[in-house]
């Protein structure tokens, strides 16, 4: 009789303490389901999850453990790694803090370096907020910066994630000037091979990829711009040549609602908001009325790492810190998503 497969080991950084990071961590955790697919460690501060704990009224208890192989991995109780960073009594909601940006940032390098060295199968992270960390001397623009430094790793890129709905961003964070001038064959090409990776990973056998054009009617020929004709078409037809099933450049206007229906399984977008924008007005859903977020779904994944990583699609939300009223929808998808990448594309266990 085989042995079954072991679950995944994730480590999850806690993210920003004044923010929404533990709880968000902590109401995950609170799902058995989650415990199904993986073995979910938090690298973070011990009493400020048992805070989160506390102020959510969560009927599980924490358990300290200074080794990933000292976890227990069992539903009703939440591992932590505590690095004692930060005491409950230091602790500042809702606030920008040099002390809570150093602790933030040295929690997510403790899952890069878990990670690098095959203790842990794969690393979840919560927001960070980008002023404390760099308050705090740490002068990155975000998570996936920091990872490209700490693994080494030169070509990666964005996917965002919301179920079957996946963009894969030629460009993220820059002006939108800049990011016209950065639609270039080379890295284009880069993209469409790394998102046609993560899909294999996924268990995907034959991905389809859409290559979404970055003029108005892809450039009509010329006449709104020639990044499409130039850049862009030549990139596709490396990527078919190379046996990837990949077609373009396609109207952004519509190549979404094709995705949507079924005909691809992912979109390369040329820039942050081209791909942000219908991902998140998809997992996204505000209501006016109440002022209140019923659902923030969606998962960030940074493709092209010799590690895995996925994130939640959304901030530190201060102005919700502390009070018990974070949706953990986008961590338990980034969850479920690191489980599956870390098994093989494997969705239970």
């Amino acid at each position: 009789m085989s042995t079954p497969p072991k679950k995944p080991l994730l480590g999850i950084s806690m993210g920003d303490p004044g923010g929404i990071g533990p709880e968000i961590c902590a109401k995950a955790l609170s799902d058995p389901d989650i415990y199904r697919i993986c073995r979910p460690l938090v690298v973070g501060d011990g009493e400020v999850m048992a805070e989160a704990i506390r102020f959510c009224r969560l009927p599980v208890s924490i358990h300290l453990c200074d080794q990933p192989e000292a976890g227990r991995y069992v539903f009703g109780t939440i591992d932590v790694l505590d690095l004692k960073n930060l005491a409950a009594g230091r602790l500042r909601h809702k606030q920008v803090t040099a002390e809570q940006g150093r602790a933030a940032f040295e929690y997510v390098t403790k899952v890069i370096e878990l990670a690098m060295a095959g203790r842990i199968d794969a690393t979840v992270t919560a927001p960070i907020n980008k002023a404390a960390i760099n308050a705090a001397g740490y002068h990155y623009a975000g998570h996936t910066e920091i990872y490209a430094q700490f693994t080494g790793t030169r070509d990666y890129t964005m996917m965002l994630a919301e179920g079957d709905f996946r963009v894969a961003h030629v460009s993220t964070h820059v002006a939108l000037r800049q990011a016209c001038d950065l639609v270039r064959k080379a890295r284009i090409g880069k993209v469409i091979e790394l998102a046609h990776r993560t899909l294999l990973q996924l268990g995907i056998a034959s991905p389809r990829l859409a290559v979404a054009g970055l003029n108005p009617h892809c450039g009509e020929g010329g006449l709104f711009g020639t990044e499409d004709d130039k850049e862009i078409a030549p990139a596709v037809v490396e990527a078919r040549a190379a046996g990837i099933d990949a077609e373009g450049p396609l109207p952004a206007d519509t190549v979404f609602s094709k995705m949507l229906g079924g005909r691809y399984d992912l979109v390369v977008v040329m820039y942050h908001d081209q791909g942000h924008i219908p991902t998140k007005l998809l997992g996204f859903k505000y209501d006016g009325k109440t002022d209140t977020w019923g659902s923030l779904a969606g998962v960030n994944v940074t493709l092209g790492l010799p590690i895995v990583r996925t994130s939640v699609d959304h901030g530190t939300a201060f102005d919700k810190a502390g009070e018990g009223r974070a949706n953990p929808q986008s961590m338990i998808e980034a969850i479920r998503l690191a489980a599956r990448l870390a098994g093989g594309g494997r969705e239970d266990f």
